[in-house]
């Protein structure tokens, strides 16, 4: 396992975002980037919460929600399936990006 960072370019409602990641797990960044950004499309497109800020915040609860929901569905109180591990990596990816907003 390599510790090389590469930068990825991911799009987030039709902005650009620069981000640092293992080249091991890039696939990974850009799909949980894709997911975001779908989530964000849809909150945006029912037109019940204005601002961008207010989109990412609501998507990551969302997100924790789908978290939650899967580790009581596995009935497991360790998450450790990799469907778990996946929700919690777009919920970091989520709550980084929403970061990067407040930065920027």
């Amino acid at each position: 396992m390599s510790n090389k960072n590469n930068t990825v370019t991911v799009k987030i409602l039709e902005k650009d975002y620069q981000v640092a990641c293992p080249e091991e797990q890039e696939a990974q960044l850009i799909m949980s980037a894709k997911y975001l950004d779908k989530q964000m499309r849809g909150i945006r497109d029912s037109g019940k919460v204005i601002g961008l800020e207010r989109i990412a915040v609501m998507a990551a609860l969302n997100i924790g929600y789908e978290l939650l929901s899967a580790t009581d569905g596995n009935n497991s109180t360790q998450p450790g399936t990799e469907s778990v591990k996946r929700i919690n990596h777009k919920l970091d990816e989520a709550l980084h990006d929403l970061r990067q907003l407040e930065i920027g």
